[in-house]
């Protein structure tokens, strides 16, 4: 990010972001100690809003920012000039084209990222699921993960967002957000096992919430 665009992220961060996430929401955090302080790191999340992105960048300082990457499709963030230059100028995004030219890694720039020390923030769903529902996880996160096997993935559980501001839903509800933050973990060299591994620790995660009351 450059000086502009830096100072446009920091004022759009503490004027809306912020202010929407803590007090409108009341976003609660679990386990924040288990964030990565650096990268290259990658960050896995459920997929159900488009409050996700800016939920994920809120967890962090505003002075990391700028190595902070969440990957986004190209087709709907890039489609008109307004967005294109806001969520790239701004929300720091990494453009992924879907279903593109098989001679073209789509996964190329996040690699560069990765290789810059920086940290990704991806949603292996590939799409926003229905509300408070995993979808079956993409294999782009195992083939971008094979060139980096020493690199921490962390998942993340959301739990709230696609119910507070969902698909067809342009102003958020009030409702109390919950993120729960796990360990880390590590490329696989079966990719099978992998998917099913990572998915098994959102599927333990969700579990662990749907109990859970705000007192």
């Amino acid at each position: 990010m450059n000086m502009i665009n830096r100072f446009a992220h920091r004022l759009f961060s503490l004027c809306i972001v912020w202010p929407v996430l803590r007090i409108w929401l009341g976003l609660r955090v679990h386990n924040r100690e288990r964030l990565p302080q650096q990268g290259p790191a990658i960050i896995v999340a459920n997929h159900n809003s488009h409050l996700d992105i800016f939920t994920l960048l809120s967890l962090f300082p505003l002075r990391k920012h700028a190595m902070i990457r969440p990957v986004a499709a190209a087709d709907y963030f890039l489609r008109n000039r307004l967005l294109a230059w806001f969520t790239q100028n701004i929300l720091n995004i990494i453009p992924v084209v879907r279903g593109g030219d098989n001679n073209c890694d789509p996964l190329a720039a996040c690699a560069d990222a990765l290789r810059q020390n920086q940290i990704l923030i991806l949603f292996p769903e590939g799409t926003r699921g229905e509300p408070e529902k995993i979808s079956g996880f993409k294999s782009g996160l195992w083939y971008l993960a094979q060139s980096f096997p020493e690199t921490p993935i962390v998942p993340v559980y959301l739990k709230g967002l696609g119910r507070s501001m969902g698909k067809g839903r342009h102003i958020p509800l009030p409702l109390f957000i919950d993120i729960h933050i796990d360990e880390p973990c590590y490329w696989l060299d079966d990719k099978q096992q992998f998917k099913d591994a990572l998915q098994a620790r959102f599927t333990a995660l969700q579990q662990q919430t749907q109990g859970q009351h705000h007192g």
